[in-house]
């Protein structure tokens, strides 16, 4: 996890749920095939309606056609952002099309901890709803050690809530690298023997 997390907000409103995230037809994909993989992040929020994305001329694509990243490197939504089912995937593909940080009053629960868990990105809560006074486009700056988004665009200031304890799991990558650092499971052993035994991993 970056002190200093910097980029353009793609703006959303409240309720963004996984399927729009990404729709069921796109969970087909292989996670472990590279190609594959960036099919995600080509079809990263592809089922939020065009109404809900915050420019002022209209709406934006997340993702422009035949990329798999997008420009926008930090989510500003509404409360409840997350919500629906609990696939993994809807973290995965924000991180695969390169989201860094995603702003919001509020979680689905499920999903704020995939989201930790995975160290896929940062899940700010704000404390108040800021999809309704940043514009998609707009430039961000959050900083991490104090709590505080910028708009560079509009020189405006926002407080907000601290991470807590899953900071330290971000700044150690992800959960498993975390619990390995802190001796809640111990590093993965590696043997010359040749059987599918030959790889262990042991937990305390």
């Amino acid at each position: 996890m970056e002190e200093i997390i910097k980029g353009k907000a793609y703006v959303l409103g409240e309720n963004i749920d996984t399927d729009q995230i990404i729709p069921a037809k796109h969970l087909v994909y292989s996670l472990s095939d590279p190609e594959e993989r960036k099919l995600y992040g080509q079809y990263a929020l592809s089922g939020v309606p065009d109404t809900k994305a915050g420019l002022p001329q209209g709406n934006a694509r997340f993702v422009e056609d035949g990329s798999d990243r997008a420009v926008y490197k930090i989510i500003v939504a509404g409360k409840n952002f997350g919500c629906g089912s609990s696939r993994e995937h809807a973290p995965v593909c924000l991180n695969i099309a390169g989201v860094q940080a995603v702003v919001a009053p509020s979680y689905a629960r499920i999903f704020y901890r995939n989201a930790v868990d995975g160290g896929f990105f940062v899940p700010f809560e704000s404390l108040e709803d800021l999809s309704h006074t940043i514009r998609t486009g707009d430039e961000i700056e959050i900083r991490v050690k104090d709590e505080r988004l910028t708009n560079l665009t509009t020189g405006k200031t926002h407080r907000l809530r601290p991470l807590g304890d899953v900071a330290d799991i971000l700044k150690a990558g992800d959960v498993f690298a975390y619990a390995r650092k802190a001796g809640l499971i111990k590093a993965p052993t590696v043997s010359t023997g040749t059987s599918p035994e030959s790889f262990q991993m042991s937990e305390d």
